[in-house]
C-alpha cells in the first residue's frame, strides 16, 4: 500500500508536471506568433516610413525650386529696375527732378522688396507645412502601432 501511495503521488506528479510543459508551450507558441507578427508590423512601417521621406523630400526640393525662381526672378527684375531708374537720374534736366526720380525708384524698391519678401515667407511656410505632413503622418502610425502592441 505504501507503494502504491508513492507510485500514484509520482504520477500524479508527472501529471501536473505534463500539464505545465503543455501549457507553457501553448503560451510560448501564441507569445511567439504575436512577436513575429509584430515584428511583420514594424518591418512594415520601416518601408512605409522610407516612401514618407522620399515624398517629403520631393516636396522640399520643389519648394527650394520655387524659392530659387523667385529669386532669380526677383533680382533680375530689381537690376532692370535700378537701371533704367539710374538712366532716367542721369538724363533728367535739374537736380530736383533727379532728386525726385531717386525718391520715387526707392520707395517702390522698397514696396517691390516687402512685397516679394511676404511672398518668399508664403512659399517657405507652405513648402514647410507639405513636406512635414508625410512625416507627421507616419509618426503618427508608428505611435498608433506602438500603442496597439503595448495594449496586445
Amino acid at each position: 500500500m505504501a507503494k502504491s501511495k508513492t507510485s500514484e503521488k509520482l504520477i500524479n506528479g508527472a501529471e501536473h508536471i505534463e500539464a505545465a510543459v503543455k501549457n507553457g508551450a501553448e503560451a510560448f507558441k501564441t507569445n511567439f506568433d504575436k512577436a513575429v507578427k509584430g515584428y511583420d508590423k514594424f518591418l512594415g512601417l520601416g518601408k512605409e516610413n522610407l516612401e514618407a521621406v522620399v515624398a517629403s523630400a520631393t516636396v522640399a526640393g520643389k519648394g527650394v525650386e520655387t524659392l530659387h525662381n523667385e529669386t532669380y526672378a526677383f533680382s533680375k527684375q530689381s537690376i532692370e529696375d535700378a537701371v533704367a531708374a539710374t538712366k532716367a537720374v542721369l538724363a533728367s534736366k535739374s537736380a530736383h527732378e533727379a532728386f525726385e526720380l531717386q525718391t520715387d525708384f526707392a520707395k517702390a524698391a522698397f514696396d517691390h522688396y516687402v512685397s516679394q519678401v511676404t511672398k518668399m515667407n508664403e512659399i517657405f511656410t507652405a513648402t514647410a507645412k507639405d513636406a512635414l505632413s508625410p512625416l507627421q503622418t507616419r509618426y503618427q502610425a508608428w505611435v498608433e502601432a506602438v500603442q496597439t502592441a503595448r495594449a496586445a
